[in-house]
């Protein structure tokens, strides 16, 4: 599989030059069904999350990067599958509901796209729906802005947010944004603390 051929090939490389700083690491290594949700600074914070994590993580990618068809066996082999930006794309949330009822592990950028600023862009609903339809944990993961300017990665992980616990004690009408804002904080909090 190329993703495992390109992680291991590489991982030693990303070391050596990036000399990464992950903070709260351990919490990469939850078994099951999971769901990691980071900020978006770069293109490559996929590559970086995938390179220091232990699990095998799938990633949606915007759908314009699977026109081609080499493009698509790439991005594939990179267990990356498409997803439309520009409207409500159900058919990428069913195909991430399926990696997850697999037990594995799924990545996603709930700011949607990249940042130019400083500060965090309000979230998409797309990860609290996935966590809520799914029930998985969903790890918070914050990638600190300086991390590709000057060579030197760092990277906080926090505790899992235990999604089935919101779920208990919130209405329908108001789940997902309360899941929504509870994933906001947890990033924000991360942000927080590597950000000084």
């Amino acid at each position: 599989m190329l993703y495992i051929l390109l992680k291991y090939l590489l991982a030693p490389f990303f070391y050596l030059l990036c000399r990464p700083i992950i903070i709260g690491k351990r919490h990469l290594y939850i078994k099951g069904k999971v769901i990691f949700v980071c900020n978006h600074i770069s293109m490559l914070d996929p590559v970086m999350l995938a390179m220091f994590s232990p699990r095998h993580i799938h990633f949606m990618a915007k759908a314009e990067l699977f026109h081609h068809w080499y493009m698509r066996i790439f991005f594939r082999g990179l267990l990356a599958f498409p997803v439309n930006r520009n409207q409500a794309d159900m058919q990428s949330m069913k195909k991430a509901l399926k990696v997850l009822d697999q037990g594995k592990a799924f990545g996603i950028f709930p700011e949607g796209k990249r940042t130019i600023t400083d500060s965090m862009d309000d979230l998409e609903k797309g990860a609290a729906f996935l966590a809520i339809r799914s029930s998985a944990p969903v790890i918070p993961v914050y990638i600190k802005r300086d991390s590709y300017t000057n060579l030197h990665f760092e990277m906080a992980v926090g505790t899992p947010l235990r999604v089935s616990d919101i779920v208990a004690t919130t209405s329908k009408s108001q789940l997902v944004d309360v899941v929504t804002d509870e994933i906001s904080d947890s990033i924000q909090a991360l942000r927080a603390q590597i950000e000084k």
